[in-house]
């Protein structure tokens, strides 16, 4: 199975100019939790809900803030025909939940996500990304205290 069997294809896009709030409020209209900064068909970066906290209001940075302050501008992605076994494997390896999805033009034509990934027949490639990303590592627990 390919990447472009399981990627989702229409995606909410946000611009390196556009604000805190305004991505913030995409989020939540969309029901996601990050969105590819592109200008125009080039991606530029991902901003997240957790960039927006930890970034943004976090460093008392105010809801006008161009995304560009706070985005992530080292994107990981995947083509869209990849094998979609080795793009879960991938993501778990490095812990990601979602993946920008190009074309070989490297224009961005989707987003892969875990639950897309989920979503599919056979529950292999979803259990190998998840098991990944939940690998304990030197994130704070929310108790404050270190995990074991």
């Amino acid at each position: 199975m390919k990447v472009s069997d399981r990627m989702t294809r229409t995606v909410r896009l946000a611009g390196p100019d556009d604000t805190l709030q305004q991505a913030a409020r995409s989020m939540a209209e969309c029901d996601a939790g990050a969105l590819p900064v592109t200008d125009g068909e080039r991606l530029l970066g991902m901003v997240t809900d957790r960039d927006i906290v930890l970034r943004g209001v976090a460093e008392g940075k105010g809801p006008d803030t161009r995304l560009r302050e706070v985005m992530t501008p080292e994107v990981k992605y995947c083509f869209e025909d990849e094998d979609l076994d080795h793009v879960a494997r991938n993501m778990g390896e490095q812990r990601l939940r979602r993946l920008p999805v190009l074309n070989r033009e490297k224009r961005l034509v989707g987003i892969l996500s875990l639950g897309d990934i989920a979503l599919g027949v056979a529950p292999m490639p979803a259990g190998a990304a998840l098991a990944g990303i939940s690998q304990p590592g030197g994130i704070p627990s929310q108790t404050g205290a270190p995990r074991p």
